[in-house]
């Protein structure tokens, strides 16, 4: 059995990591994923993830979507910045509102990762109350405290949200 939490020190740990994230909201739903962090830890978050050398974000949200819910998005536009440090990960996160035009997800899986690693464990669009009701301490911390899912839409700036680690 893989030591999942192992797996994502190694790949991702120790370095700085610049991500893309994308808020899909369709009929006052969100579209969330579930990953599986290890230590029997879930994380819930928007689709997303690393950049790739030599591709604009707006590049790499697209794959990234495509990757992890088999959805074709459109990029529409800039929301914010989210810095997460919480030693061995650190990420600058780039967060985008982005369309799919009715397109019905389905459950991807992460390629930088093997078969037997796979993180993503759910796929689903959630709506106010399914997320509030997620533990704050298995969901992306922007998502900790939300009034309205249109409170993603509006933010702007840079958020770090007390991380643990920044000095």
């Amino acid at each position: 059995m893989p030591n999942i939490a192992k797996e994502i020190s190694d790949k991702f740990g120790d370095r700085l990591r610049v991500r893309v994230n994308g808020v899909l909201i369709r009929q006052d739903r969100i579209l969330m994923i579930r990953h599986d962090m290890g230590r029997g830890r879930s994380l819930w978050n928007v689709p997303g993830g690393g950049m790739k050398f030599g591709s604009s974000a707006t590049t790499n949200l697209t794959r990234e979507f495509a990757e992890e819910t088999g959805l074709t998005v459109e990029v529409d536009k800039f929301l914010f910045t989210y810095e997460y440090l919480e030693k061995p990960l650190h990420a600058v996160e780039l967060f985008f509102e982005v369309s799919a035009d009715g397109q019905i997800p389905i459950m991807g899986s992460d390629p930088e990762l093997p078969a037997a690693t796979q993180l993503i464990k759910e796929v689903r669009f959630m709506d106010l109350a399914e997320l509030q009701s997620i533990p704050n301490d298995t969901k992306h911390q922007v998502f900790w405290g939300l009034k309205s899912l249109n409170d993603v839409r509006i933010w702007k700036g840079y958020f770090n949200f007390e991380n643990k680690c920044i000095k």
